[in-house]
């Protein structure tokens, strides 16, 4: 990650999972399939999104990698807030990269694919096992490549159930956070690490 977000994102960010995460909220926001929603890798972290449209032009959101920009133009939407930060240096910046993304390292991007296009419960599994994995991984115990596993073992077990209430998702979460922790209670513990 290139700014400050916490702990949970910046291994969400680590991993990709907060950009799966994103793939799976731009399908329900705007009902954009799957097969169309595109992840690339941007290391400078100026351009936040893009669309292209069927003439071929794409309309990219660009701005710096500051939290507090995305707040002010939710806070003052429709108009826009005069911030005194977040101007460009079109000059100092002289590059935007792109990459697409390892995915044999950066197995969450694929399994948020695959859980949104499951659908129903599946995107509240994975998000659930994620932060159960994400908390054990901060806490030590476990390695940050089995997230990614730990994730895939509690979708592995999906029970294949629909949403259609508030308490549903609760407990699909809840379920999903159980499985979650026994697949990281059996897990082996990262070398360097003394068990409880």
């Amino acid at each position: 990650p290139t700014w400050s977000m916490g702990p949970k994102i910046t291994v969400d960010s680590s991993t990709l999972m907060n950009k799966g995460l994103e793939v799976i909220e731009a399908h329900e926001l705007f009902d954009v399939g799957y097969d169309r929603i595109e992840v690339v890798v941007h290391p400078q972290s100026i351009i936040h999104s893009m669309v292209t449209f069927t003439d071929g032009a794409t309309i990219a959101q660009l701005s710096l990698p500051d939290m507090r920009l995305p707040i002010a133009y939710a806070l003052a939407w429709p108009e826009r807030f005069d911030v005194p930060f977040g101007a460009i240096d079109w000059a100092a910046l002289k590059r935007l990269d792109f990459e697409a993304p390892d995915r044999v390292t950066f197995r969450c991007l694929d399994l948020a694919y695959a859980a949104g296009r499951t659908g129903g419960s599946a995107p509240a599994w994975l998000s659930a096992a994620n932060e159960v994995a994400v908390e054990a991984f901060l806490t030590g115990r476990i390695g940050w490549s089995r997230i990614a596993e730990v994730n895939d073992a509690t979708l592995q077990q999906h029970d294949g159930a629909t949403l259609r209430s508030v308490s549903d998702v609760l407990a699909a979460d809840a379920l999903a956070r159980r499985i979650a922790r026994d697949i990281v209670a059996n897990s082996p513990q990262p070398a360097g690490t003394v068990g409880a």
